[in-house]
């Protein structure tokens, strides 16, 4: 499976669909793996490549709905629910909790893989998003002690004076560390490193009024 750049997974317990959904995804040369169960699904080994996966509702071992609320915590390619027992409640709360479609068996070719390829980018795009996060606090932890008391200071807007009285250092002293943080973070300005305290969830809890101007 890993000479493929991206893969659909398909959950269902109807070999006729499998065979269609499968038969569909190749001759769009979208290369699928399927599963008559969520189980087989679970203890498969899967590649880490862009995928989504291709859930039916009502399965044999456990129901689709409640396969998409147990993997919610971890990592999990964005999910394309395929149904013959289609509701409105299921439906909602799918789409709730983060589904990117709900398809209605029969479905048409065209609504699959226009769900299929939406899936499969969003995929691309949170992985591209969760690397630079990693890449981010790589770098964050490269930072010294002091640096990590100085980084939260400097985005927060205080001026070198007001950060080095909150530190008990000289300014010299805080504007080499200010220097350090910006390199070792990659942070081209000072609005960029802001960005990159805020994807960092990094707690600001100072302000320029806070210690004179």
């Amino acid at each position: 499976m890993t000479e493929h750049d991206h893969i659909v997974f398909v959950i269902d317990d109807d070999i006729r669909i499998q065979e269609a959904v499968e038969e569909l995804l190749a001759s769009h040369e979208i290369h699928a793996v399927v599963f008559g169960s969520a189980g087989d699904y679970i203890d498969a080994e899967k590649p880490d490549i862009p995928s989504c996966l291709v859930l039916d509702v009502e399965l044999p071992d456990i129901n689709g709905l409640d396969l998409q609320r147990q993997i919610a915590e971890g990592d999990h390619p964005p999910i394309v629910f395929i149904t013959g027992h289609g509701d409105i409640p299921s439906s909602v709360s799918a789409i709730k909790q983060g589904a990117v479609d709900f398809l209605t068996k029969p479905f048409s070719d065209g609504d699959l893989m226009t769900a299929v390829r939406a899936a499969i980018a969003q995929d691309r795009q949170q992985r591209s998003q969760r690397a630079d996060l990693e890449l981010l606090r790589q770098r964050y932890a490269r930072l010294t002690p002091r640096e990590r008391e100085v980084m939260p200071l400097v985005v927060s807007g205080l001026l070198n004076k007001q950060a080095a009285a909150k530190l008990g250092i000289s300014e010299v002293t805080l504007q080499i560390h200010r220097r350090n943080v910006m390199q070792k973070m990659a942070a081209a300005s000072l609005a960029d490193l802001v960005r990159i305290a805020e994807r960092l969830e990094m707690p600001v809890t100072h302000s320029r009024r806070a210690g004179g101007s």
